[in-house]
């Protein structure tokens, strides 16, 4: 199974793309909260299925490794993960643990300066679209309710991950029925 993945960050801050306000005034949303953050690693196949885990620290090769061992232990073929060139995706822990596994699972890399050419960061745009919508979120267990239930959806719901492989930059990936 093909899968392309990436890190992304949610927090409770956003820009938000459209406002209101009286004729003549800026639109001001005033947000009184502490600033949370919520970090999540994806990944997504063109068959429609979607893995994630949360993740409050940063990434490191540890956490690489840990999402890689769910991936493998949960699928039933070889898994073939392809990531952008992020540091800890080359480190030596990462690269020895996938020599132990290269029976189950092998790594690609994106070109260089490239994420538009990785599907999973269509997911990840429009995972913080919902995140951001309605209310905004306040706390970190508000962008965990979130982000889950958001994620949650789109792994019953193949038909809206493989919207996500129709971008024109990334029709290197041959589509087949």
């Amino acid at each position: 199974m093909i899968y392309w993945g990436d890190e992304t960050g949610i927090d409770n801050c956003s820009n938000c793309e459209r406002g209101f306000a009286p004729k003549g005034q800026p639109p001001v949303l005033s947000v009184e909260t502490k600033r949370e953050r919520l970090n999540m690693l994806s990944a997504l196949s063109r068959q429609g299925d979607v893995r994630f885990m949360m993740y409050e620290d940063s990434m490191n090769q540890q956490r690489l490794i840990q999402f890689m061992d769910r991936l493998i232990r949960t699928s039933n073929q070889k898994v073939f993960l392809i990531l952008d060139n992020l540091k800890v995706h080359h480190g030596k822990k990462a690269a020895a643990w996938l020599d132990k596994h290269r029976d189950k699972i092998e790594l690609f890399f994106l070109p260089p300066y490239a994420p538009e050419s990785n599907p999973d960061e269509y997911l990840n745009h429009a995972l913080k679209l919902s995140v951001h919508s309605g209310d905004l979120p306040r706390t970190i267990y508000d962008i965990r309710h979130k982000t889950t239930s958001f994620m949650r959806t789109l792994q019953h719901s193949p038909d809206k991950v493989s919207a996500f492989f129709q971008h024109n930059q990334i029709s290197y990936i041959l589509v087949r029925g």
